[in-house]
């Protein structure tokens, strides 16, 4: 048995200024953004019952993608395969996967205090 459920919403962002990219998301969200940590990745505030938000340089065109958070990767992604998602590469700690309509998503580990949220879905 495991656990999963909506964790983040990533904004892929092709630019050379993360930090413009953080703060237009951050204004029109009305919210503030965490200062850049690594140069790839500026977090905007949110409250914990609520996704993280996430603005991200990437080097493909700019979209925006789910994270699936899970106390079992490997089981969630099966679970996934089963209803038809592809995975497309394991990266550090996460999975990238494609659905069966082409939007890319990852499934991750837990992100908020190692334990899958509130509100996860229980899987057999």
């Amino acid at each position: 048995m495991h656990h999963s459920r909506l964790c983040s919403i990533i904004i892929d962002c092709n630019t050379d200024d993360l930090e413009a990219a953080a703060k237009f998301w951050s204004q029109a969200l009305g919210r503030s953004y965490k200062p850049d940590n690594d140069g790839k990745y500026m977090d905007i505030e949110t409250h914990d019952d609520e996704p993280i938000v996430t603005v991200q340089r990437v080097d493909h065109p700019s979209r925006v993608h789910l994270d699936i958070e899970s106390d079992d990767i490997e089981a969630e992604v099966r679970r996934l395969e089963k209803l038809g998602a592809k995975r497309i590469e394991a990266v550090r700690t996460w999975v990238v996967m494609e659905a069966p309509t082409g939007q890319r998503f990852c499934v991750i580990r837990p992100q908020r205090g190692g334990k899958v949220g509130p509100h996860a879905n229980t899987w057999e």
